[in-house]
C-alpha cells in the first residue's frame, strides 16, 4: 500500500512539473508576443504613449529575435481584429476665381520638326500644373491735391476745393493703411512692433 501511495505521489509531481514547466512556456510566448506586438506599433505609428518598463531596451534586440517570436503557434484562440485604413488628405484645390498668370513653355522651332521624316510637329494638347503665388504688399502714396481758385479782377475771393474728412486728420496713415493695422492686430494678433518691422523691410519708417 505503501508502495502504491509512492508510486502515485510521484506521478503527482510528474504532473505538477510538466504543468509547470507548461506555464513557463505560455509566460515566455506571451512576453515574446508582447514585445512583437510593441514592435509593430512603434514601427507602424512611433513611438507608443503608454509607458511600458521594457520598452527602452525593446528596440535593441536582433530583428530575428522578433521573427522568432512571430513564428511561435499560439494555442489560445484567435481574435479578428479590424484592419486600420489611413485616411488621404484630400488635395489642396484653387479657386476658379483667383487671376490666373499663363507661363508658357514651348519648343523652339528646331525642335518643331519629327527627326524621322522631318514634317511639322502639331501641337496635340498641354500639360498643365498651377500654383498658388503671392505678390508682396505693394505700398502706394495717396496724394491729395486741393485745387485753390481766386478773382481774377477783385482778387479778394478765394476759395479752395474741399477734401473729404479723414479718420486722423493730418496724419499720413490712409483709410486703407488704418484698415490693414487694425485688421492684423486685433484679428490675426500681429503686435504693432512686428508690424512695424514688416513695413520697415519694405523700407517705410513708422512709428508704433
Amino acid at each position: 500500500m505503501a508502495v502504491k501511495l509512492t508510486e502515485e505521489v510521484q506521478q503527482l509531481q510528474g504532473l505538477l512539473a510538466v504543468k509547470d514547466q507548461l506555464i513557463v512556456t505560455k509566460d515566455q510566448r506571451i512576453k515574446q508576443l508582447e514585445e512583437l506586438l510593441l514592435a509593430y506599433r512603434h514601427k507602424q505609428f512611433g513611438v507608443s504613449s503608454e509607458a511600458n518598463p521594457h520598452q527602452g531596451g525593446l528596440f535593441n534586440e536582433p530583428e530575428d529575435n522578433l521573427k522568432e517570436a512571430a513564428s511561435i503557434e499560439d494555442d489560445t484562440p484567435s481574435v479578428t481584429v479590424a484592419s486600420h485604413q489611413r485616411k488621404t488628405r484630400p488635395r489642396v484645390s484653387i479657386p476658379d476665381d483667383l487671376p490666373r498668370e499663363e507661363i508658357v513653355y514651348d519648343l523652339p522651332d528646331s525642335e518643331k520638326v519629327c527627326p524621322h521624316d522631318g514634317e511639322t510637329l502639331t501641337c496635340i494638347g498641354e500639360d498643365i500644373h498651377e500654383q498658388l503665388d503671392i505678390v508682396p504688399a505693394k505700398i502706394n502714396v495717396l496724394r491729395h491735391i486741393r485745387k485753390k481758385y481766386a478773382c481774377p479782377c477783385c482778387e479778394q475771393y478765394l476759395v479752395t476745393a474741399s477734401k473729404p474728412k479723414q479718420p486722423i486728420e493730418k496724419s499720413i496713415a490712409a483709410p486703407g493703411l488704418l484698415a490693414h493695422v487694425a485688421v492684423s492686430k486685433y484679428a490675426d494678433a500681429l503686435p504693432l512692433y512686428r508690424q512695424t518691422q514688416m513695413f520697415k523691410r519694405l523700407g517705410i519708417e513708422l512709428s508704433n
